[in-house]
C-alpha cells in the first residue's frame, strides 16, 4: 500500500489540567496537533492499564502529523497516579476512565484554546475515540459497550452521541467462562460486558498471537469486539502480532514483546484512513487499504468488513 498523506509539522502541548471535584486527583492531558489546517477532526485516546498521556506517540504523532487534533487524557491507573491496592476508587477505574473521556469533550473548548494557534481550527462535529487494551473497553463504552458495574449490579448505557465512531485494539472480549480466575476476581469490569449495544461504527485491531493472561479462549478473544457487536464493523487481524501490535505504545519501549515497524506502519496506516472514512473527511485510502488487506493476501494481516 501508498504512504497515506504527508505529515505536516505538529505541535503537542503537555500538561493542560482539569480540575474534576470528587476525583481524588486533577485530570492531566495532552493535546497534538498539525501546525496547518482547518477543520480537523478529533480523536480522544484512551491508554492502556498503567499509561499515560506520555504513551502511543507511535499513533498519536503520526494521526496528528495527518490532520486530527489528538487528545491524550491520563486515567487514574495510570503508574503516575496509581492508586493503591485498598483504594476504594479501584474497583470503578473503569467509570472514572469513561468520565476523564466526557470531562475532555465537555471542556474541549478549554483545552484547545491552550495550544497556540488551534483555537478555531477544530471541527467539534467530527469526534472519535480509540483505545489500546484497557482503553479500549473505555472507548467501547462511548460507543455504546455496556459494563457490569460491580457496585450497583447493572449495566447502563453511558454512550455519548458526541462521538461517532472509534477505534478498538486489542481490546478485552467477552466475561464469563472466557476469563481466567485472577481477571474474574481482580478486574471485575472484564466480568459482564455486553457487546449487543456497541451499534456505533468501530475498527477492531486484533493481533493473532496476543495470549493475553486474563482470557482461556487465546488471542480470539481480542475479535470478540467485532463479532459480538451489531452495526458497521471492521476487523484487522494482524499476523503474528502480540499486545502491543509491534510496538503502538511508544518507540523503542521495553514493554513490546513483538517489535516490529512494519507492523506498526501498517496499524498506522489503516487507523487513519479508518478515521478519515467513517469521520467523513475522505474515503479514497479506506478503499484501497480494503483492497489491500481484504481482497489479496497480505504478509503482515487480513481486514475483514460487515455492516447491519
Amino acid at each position: 500500500m501508498s504512504s497515506v498523506r504527508a505529515p505536516v509539522p505538529v505541535v503537542s502541548v503537555k500538561p493542560l489540567v482539569l480540575s474534576v471535584p470528587g476525583r481524588g486527583v486533577e485530570l492531566r492531558v495532552r493535546v497534538s496537533a498539525p501546525v496547518t489546517g482547518r477543520g480537523l477532526p478529533v480523536v480522544v485516546f484512551a491508554h492502556g492499564f498503567g499509561a499515560s498521556l506520555e504513551g502511543y506517540a507511535p499513533l498519536a504523532d503520526y494521526w496528528a502529523a495527518r490532520g486530527f487534533v489528538v487528545v491524550q487524557p491520563t486515567h487514574l491507573d495510570a503508574k503516575s497516579v496509581g492508586p493503591a491496592a485498598d483504594d476504594p476508587r479501584r474497583t470503578g477505574l473503569w467509570r472514572y476512565r469513561v468520565e476523564d473521556v466526557r470531562r475532555v469533550l465537555d471542556q474541549l473548548d478549554v483545552l484547545v484554546g491552550q495550544v497556540p494557534g488551534l483555537a478555531g481550527r477544530v471541527d467539534q462535529e467530527r469526534i472519535a475515540v480509540a483505545g489500546h487494551s484497557f482503553g479500549g473497553q473505555t472507548a467501547g463504552v462511548l460507543l455504546g459497550l455496556r459494563v457490569l458495574d460491580p457496585g450497583t449490579g447493572r449495566a447502563e448505557d453511558l454512550s455519548d452521541p458526541r462521538v461517532r465512531a472509534g477505534v478498538l485494539l486489542a481490546t478485552a472480549g467477552r466475561g464469563g467462562d472466557a476469563l481466567t480466575p485472577f481477571a474474574a476476581e481482580n478486574l471485575p469490569w472484564l466480568r459482564g460486558p455486553e457487546f449487543a449495544h456497541l451499534k456505533a461504527p468501530a475498527l477492531v485491531v486484533a493481533g493473532d498471537r496476543d495470549a493475553s493472561p486474563l482470557t482461556v479462549r487465546g488471542p480470539e478473544w481480542m475479535a470478540d469486539p467485532y463479532v459480538l457487536s451489531p452495526g458497521d464493523k471492521s476487523l484487522l487481524t494482524l499476523f503474528g502480532a502480540e499486545h502491543f501490535l509491534g510496538g503502538i505504545s511508544g518507540y523503542e519501549v521495553a514493554e513490546t514483546t513483538d517489535e516490529n515497524p512494519a507492523r506498526v506502519a501498517l496499524v498506522q496506516e489503516v487507523t487513519l484512513a479508518y478515521l478519515r472514512h467513517v469521520l467523513g473527511v475522505g474515503s479514497e485510502e479506506w478503499e484501497a487499504v480494503r483492497r489491500a488487506l481484504g481482497e489479496e493476501p497480505h504478509p503482515l494481516g487480513r481486514l475483514v468488513s460487515k455492516t447491519g
